[in-house]
């Protein structure tokens, strides 16, 4: 064994001082990012939670208390529950025909979007045809367009077809969802091995019977993704139905609250100022709700192929 010298000694007591800090400056910029991150997500969470906490605080309010108490605290009266009751029965009951419209629009509109979705995005991942890179072209173009540019083309269509002022103006374009198309198209490619569809085609299953019976669980946590987000985009569609719609009693929620809060802010017309604001917490419950509800398949997808067998 060679035996250390003088000088190498020296240099390992030398350099010991230094290894420790550059370890302690690393440890400090380490702690002042951490310290940087947790006070812009602090900022962040206030000013998002900080217009719901508002809104929930004035829905238990009355009329009076409204413009006569801080905006951000309560007032003496908890009237949440008159709130609600005269949400429901002020203007003959019209606030349940928009929210039975909006159910009747998520259901067949972003059921159906779902649906396209996921076939289409699985056939795209696991079949090969002539012009498969010009569809995936069109697919992100399609991702690429806001909603808002299509609506008045798509009016002028209606109109023709003499479909506007009707639920179909509303939930023919809503069966469309380029955004779940590629979505479903790129999660359908790594969630279903292709060594398992072959073994089902050897085995003598047809193309329906694999998809039903084994593609379809594994695409779970996927579908509902794509679901949750034609949910919320279809729930919280205001333009479109703003243009295609004039009977008020195929208003969606999104419209009809509009419509509410415009003769609040004539003369004479605060008198429905709190109907306005519980409408708009009801109108939240359902999207929560759901969320609650698919929090458990969503978080299943975000882990999947985290963990190699």
């Amino acid at each position: 064994m060679t035996a250390a010298t003088p000088a190498t000694a020296r240099e390992t007591r030398s350099a010991g001082p230094l290894v420790i800090r550059h370890r302690h400056r690393r440890h400090a910029r380490r702690n002042r990012r951490s310290v940087t991150l947790t006070v812009l997500t602090a900022i962040m969470l206030v000013y998002t939670l900080l217009p719901l906490a508002w809104l929930l605080i004035n829905a238990t309010k009355t009329q009076e208390g409204l413009f006569g108490s801080f905006g951000l605290w309560f007032d003496g009266d908890f009237a949440l529950f008159d709130n609600i009751a005269g949400t429901f029965t002020y203007g003959d009951g019209i606030f349940t025909r928009w929210l039975l419209n909006t159910v009747l629009y998520v259901v067949v509109g972003a059921g159906g979007a779902t649906l396209l979705a996921t076939v289409g995005g699985y056939g795209l991942a696991k079949f090969d045809f002539p012009g498969k890179k010009a569809v995936f072209a069109v697919v992100i173009g399609a991702v690429a367009v806001p909603g808002t540019a299509l609506a008045v083309p798509t009016f002028l269509m209606f109109s023709d077809l003499g479909l506007t002022n009707t639920p179909w103006a509303i939930i023919i374009p809503s069966l469309i969802s380029p955004f779940g198309l590629y979505l479903m198209w790129t999660y359908a490619a790594d969630a279903v091995p292709d060594e398992i569809l072959e073994s089902a085609r050897v085995d003598g299953a047809r193309e329906f019977q694999t998809f039903f019976r084994i593609s379809l669980p594994l695409l779970a946590p996927g579908i509902v993704t794509v679901l949750l987000f034609t949910v919320v985009a279809t729930w919280n569609n205001y333009f479109l139905p703003l243009i295609m719609l004039k009977d008020p009693d195929w208003y969606p929620l999104t419209v009809g609250l509009k419509s509410w809060n415009a003769q609040a802010a004539t003369a004479g017309g605060e008198a429905i100022f709190n109907l306005v604001i519980t409408g708009s917490v009801l109108t939240i419950v359902p999207l929560i709700a759901a969320f609650l509800l698919l929090q458990r398949y969503w978080q299943s997808g975000l882990a999947a192929g985290s963990v190699k067998q």
